[in-house]
């Protein structure tokens, strides 16, 4: 360890996930079957998921053991460091201590393959042969991608039409990792072209990539469906994020009194804050932040009520905060926090009063990601650019010696077509109309 790096040695990484449902203060709503709105059973999840992610979603165990073959993969990237930004104090005139946990030394460049690879996994082990999904920035897909070629597996992924546009050198690396990708909408499944039929322009949605992944699956016997956020297991396998980080600020001699990450479907911030929730709920005044785009502010705006996962309603209700899976989202270029809805655990803890949510333009979380960069060197996600704002936001206003974390979940690397349309002054700052709210939210099913 040195002042500004704390490398967490191998031997103490992390050799269980850890699993928020039993810590809830209220129960999670169950997901719903679309056609009977009953609860669903496992015997219907096994359709698309394998039985022992299935097992993992609902599972009542704080402590779930990590297999030795998922742990052979983290172990290339895992542990990640936590990095003191001292820089970035001094260039916005703090007295607060701002860290950031670093998942952007992961061969796919994000927190994404830390449910990728035990994803595949699962599938492999029950005889799966390939996994279809969809990804919005790329991220998730390339993170697949990635674990599918080092465990033997074939992929198919149907990226966001807007982003596959605006990110070219993700859909490269994917291929290298011999996945193969589409754009969404795409031809090549029901939910696509009927989508193409109204809206031959459509730029596409999270919503609508999933509904096409999952049409896949159902009708492949051979395949299986995989979703890189959201869903409780996906935030379980997370959970490797912030039980390094509570070992790393124990190191430092710290106590965080922030915990900061982007949203979009919630994977990398809950993972990140989840292991701190048993110390909030016994007391520690540990505030967590959530992260979100105005241009789709579904923590900060959304309804909380059951709702799809997807545009085409193939998937089961979840109770989440939504802004109505029929909702298309505006192109802004942080993909990856461009979907409707959120993780049902993220949701349950802001509707408790446990999750702090706020959100922001794209320009000024581009404003924040330059600073960052010309402070730290780094240069982050659009996505993370989100969390970086909400940290310096803090950083300004919190009690000097305040000790704040923020996750700093990818780099931007593959992601300088959007940098270079900020330095050109091409985006626009845009914040949902209400009335687009309103509209989306009446196609929700009423539960």
């Amino acid at each position: 360890m040195t002042d500004d790096r704390i490398i967490l040695p191998i031997s103490d990484m992390p050799r269980q996930w850890y699993n928020a449902l039993p810590d809830l203060p209220t129960p999670l709503a169950p997901p719903l079957d679309p056609q009977t709105k009953q609860p669903i059973t496992p015997e219907q999840l096994s359709v698309i998921f394998p039985n022992a992610l299935i097992e993992q979603e609902m599972s009542p165990k704080r402590l779930i053991d990590i297999p030795e073959p998922v742990l052979d993969i983290y172990r290339l990237f895992r542990p990640t460091p936590l990095k003191r930004a001292r820089r970035l104090e001094q260039a916005i005139g703090t007295k607060c201590r701002i860290y950031y946990k670093d998942e952007s030394v992961s061969p796919a460049g994000s927190h994404k393959t830390n449910t990728s690879v035990p994803q595949v996994y699962f599938n492999k082990i029950e005889g799966v042969k390939r996994l279809s999904t969809e990804t919005g920035a790329g991220q998730w897909g390339t993170a697949l991608s990635f674990a599918c070629n080092m465990l033997g597996m074939t992929c198919t992924v149907y990226m966001v039409k807007v982003s596959y546009e605006m990110k070219p050198y993700r859909q490269i690396l994917m291929r290298m990792y011999g996945g193969e990708v589409f754009p969404s909408p795409s031809d090549r499944t029901n939910s696509g072209r009927a989508m193409l039929a109204r809206d031959p322009g459509c730029k596409g949605s999270l919503g609508l990539a999933i509904s096409e992944a999952v049409e896949d699956a159902a009708t492949h016997e051979d395949t299986k469906y995989t979703l890189g956020s959201v869903l409780n297991h996906v935030l379980l396998h997370q959970s490797v994020v912030g039980l390094e980080t509570q070992k790393q600020l124990a190191m430092a001699g710290e106590k965080p009194d922030y915990l900061v990450g982007c949203v979009g479907g919630g994977s990398n911030f809950g993972g990140f804050v989840l292991p701190f929730l048993p110390q909030k709920l016994q007391g520690e005044n540990i505030t967590f932040v959530a992260a979100e785009p105005k241009a789709c502010p579904s923590l900060t705006r959304g309804a909380y009520r059951y709702d799809y996962g997807d545009v085409a309603r193939l998937t089961p209700l979840m109770k989440m905060h939504t802004l109505g899976h029929a909702f298309m989202p505006a192109p802004i270029h942080a993909g990856g926090l461009r979907y409707h809805g959120d993780a049902p655990i993220v949701c349950n803890l802001h509707a408790e009063g446990l999750v702090d949510a706020r959100a922001y333009y794209q320009n000024e979380c581009f404003e924040a990601a330059k600073l960052f960069l010309s402070t730290e060197g780094y240069l982050p996600a659009p996505e993370t650019s989100h969390a970086i704002k909400a940290a310096i936001e803090l950083a300004k206003t919190a009690k000097p010696g305040s000790v704040i974390a923020f996750l700093y979940s990818g780099h931007g690397l593959l992601d300088l077509a959007s940098y270079d349309a900020f330095l050109k002054g091409e985006l626009t700052n845009f914040e949902l109309p209400q009335e687009d709210i309103d509209s989306a939210l009446k196609d929700c099913p009423a539960i």
